[in-house]
């Protein structure tokens, strides 16, 4: 029997960091299940030389995820469930297949369920009847870990008691990054030379898609740009990333006379992000809607300032203004322009902001996240786990024919 599953969509470097501290601290069985080992974005796929602490179960090896139904997918981690036979299962969030399936099958086995979440009540829109949806499957759960304290907010009104709810979920490798900084900053010639970067620059890493906001991004930095001294000296903007509005984002670039100043190196695997990072002179996530953001934990684990639209799940938690960062209205450029143009006048600022977010992100670490995940583990494995209705089950059922 193993004591404890997780469960994954695909099993990615900030996802591997969490379980393995998870597997260190608890010293007890521990498996992770992903529903399939190829990412739909290949750059964020394990790198194999990354040993584990636990063992790692592929439902669906190499196969994309959108060939997969919800019954295919539930029927599957039934069979493997029933093979494992776990004490207590760790849910990747509420509305997945996947999580869908392991729910059914924690409720008809009697296994407790620990929901894995980082939704807030913003970050997309709600409606009556989805909120009621969700509480009826939130509260079929023994306990819960969520990011921070807006995520914890709202499953308390969903109904799950705020005393099951643990905080830590959304952490990464923070040493990984740290160092691979450091190294960069030592290297610094040489690495600009070969990754052709500016000697001064804000990062920004995302997906080329709405939510990012990265068209408004590109309007606040030659905002930004027009605000400066003309003995001042612009940062350049540095995005990584790709995606479906690249092409909007080349001609906003191009339609501002921005080319020599606004740069798109592509996406970049986990291992090139350090380089990235450690050479940059702050950094910027401009979404206007973000459940956490784990770019901006990545970025304060580098040592730079951060500016955080206060639409990210991570603002509240990891965003002190004025101490480690400054927090931003996405919507409006002349924010973000002059949260910008705060760090490029004063170096001293800038500084003293990267040395705190240090400082800041030693509390979000993989540690946290053990220490998390085994307080809502040992919740849920107190008490008898939540009996569902037969309602409940009709309608686990239904999610999973759509």
């Amino acid at each position: 029997m193993t004591r404890t599953i997780g469960l994954v969509t695909t099993l990615v470097p900030y996802h591997h960091a969490r379980w393995h501290a998870f597997a260190g601290k608890s010293k007890a069985p521990c498996k992770v299940i992903e529903l399939t080992d190829k990412d739909e974005f290949p750059v964020m796929e394990l790198p194999p030389q990354m040993g584990s602490s636990f063992e790692r179960v592929s439902l669906f090896p190499r196969q994309g995820v959108e060939k997969l139904t919800s019954q295919a997918i539930a029927k599957k981690i039934a069979h493997t469930l029933d093979q494992l036979k776990p004490g207590c299962v760790c849910l990747n969030g509420y509305a997945t297949p996947l999580a869908l399936g392991a729910l059914s099958w924690c409720q008809k086995n009697r296994v407790p369920a620990v929901l894995m979440s980082e939704s807030t009540a913003w970050d997309e829109p709600r409606t009556g009847a989805k909120e009621w949806i969700k509480s009826r499957l939130v509260r079929l759960c023994s306990s819960a870990l969520v990011g921070g304290v807006p995520h914890r907010d709202y499953l308390a009104g969903l109904g799950l008691e705020r005393k099951r709810v643990s905080m830590g979920y959304d952490v990464v490798d923070n040493e990984y990054f740290k160092l691979g900084a450091t190294h960069a900053r030592d290297q610094a010639a040489s690495l600009r030379k070969e990754h052709d970067l500016p000697e001064k620059y804000f990062l920004a890493c995302a997906r080329f898609v709405a939510k990012k906001n990265l068209p408004r991004l590109i309007e606040a930095y030659a905002h930004y740009r027009k605000k400066l001294l003309p003995t001042a000296v612009p940062w350049d903007l540095v995005i990584l990333g790709d995606g479906v509005e690249k092409k909007v984002l080349e001609s906003t670039r191009t339609r501002l006379a921005l080319e020599g100043s606004v740069h798109f190196p592509g996406a970049k695997s986990y291992g090139e992000l350090p380089v990235y990072y450690g050479l940059a002179s702050g950094f910027i996530h401009a979404s206007t809607t973000e459940q956490w953001g784990l770019v901006v934990n990545e970025a304060m684990a580098s040592g730079l300032p951060v500016l955080v639209s206060h639409r990210c799940g991570c603002a509240q938690d990891l965003v002190q203004d004025g101490v480690n960062g400054f927090t931003f209205d996405p919507y409006q450029i002349e924010d973000m322009a002059e949260k910008m143009l705060r760090l490029t006048t004063n170096a001293d600022l800038a500084y003293g902001l990267g040395k705190a977010g240090l400082t800041a992100i030693d509390h979000w670490s993989p540690q946290r996240f053990a220490e998390g995940l085994t307080l809502a583990v040992d919740t849920a494995l107190s008490t008898t786990p939540p009996s569902g209705t037969w309602f409940d089950q009709i309608l686990l059922e239904l999610l999973l024919r759509r």
